[in-house]
């Protein structure tokens, strides 16, 4: 194999992981923890614009919903215990075929990295609800690129730099089911920015927002890295 697409990065939420809506579960107890009551306006629009940014690091939008720092964290916080209790109850699964397709990423010599917009204690609390501590080569929270998730290109850029799994960058490859993933993508200088359908946005909101490849499901990407060329 060359160089080309040597370097996977892969998101969670949606594209590897099927959470059944918990993200907007536990918004509305973080958002009930904060004082806004569910049934009201003030918590409608809220939960709208957590729909709207799905994929964005989730301390980021809690700053735009809140105001203050303060009141950021502490509804980052409730929303982390939140999630960690859902996930707890079994309530994520695999999406199907995402673990075979790391397995075989893997298995044709690419480094796979898993991402997500949370924070590391609720991204280890569903890598061990699934199994999968050592199912990817590394995992990475915004924390770990420097605190700043998606759309920035910070977490791409840090899988980049951290592996050393490709001599360029437009070598990697990202893929995510959100408007947010295909903008990192993008902004890291990935060669193939893969939408998948499995999540929040559909296939115009992905490819009006810079994905080069859209596809039903992560399950479809090791078949379409092995026709790309110099794979």
């Amino acid at each position: 194999m060359t160089d080309a697409n040597k370097l996977i990065v892969l998101d969670m939420a949606g594209t590897t992981v099927a959470d059944g809506g918990l993200v907007e579960r536990a918004f509305e107890r973080a958002a009930e923890a904060l004082g806004v009551e569910p049934g009201g306006a003030n918590h409608a629009g809220k939960l709208q614009y957590v729909r709207d940014t799905m994929g964005e690091s989730k301390i980021s939008v809690f700053r735009r919903l809140f105001g203050t720092e303060e009141l950021a964290r502490r509804a980052n916080s409730a929303f982390e215990q939140a999630y960690a209790e859902l996930v707890d109850g079994g309530l994520i699964a695999p999406i199907p075929g995402a673990h075979e397709a790391v397995e075989k990423l893997r298995a044709d010599g690419r480094t796979v990295v898993l991402t997500t917009g949370f924070a590391r204690v609720t991204q280890d609390a569903i890598l061990d609800a699934l199994g999968w501590r050592d199912l990817a080569d590394l995992t990475l929270c915004p924390a770990d690129a420097g605190g700043r998730g998606r759309p920035y290109p910070d977490m791409v850029l840090a899988a980049f730099l951290r592996t050393g799994a490709a001599d360029d960058v437009r070598a990697t490859v990202v893929a995510g089911d959100t408007a947010y993933d295909m903008l990192s993508g993008r902004r890291a200088g990935a060669g193939t920015v893969a939408g998948v359908l499995t999540g929040a946005h559909d296939r115009a909101t992905l490819t009006a927002n810079g994905a080069t490849h859209v596809l039903d499901s992560i399950a479809e990407l090791p078949a379409l890295l092995a026709r790309e060329p110099g794979a």
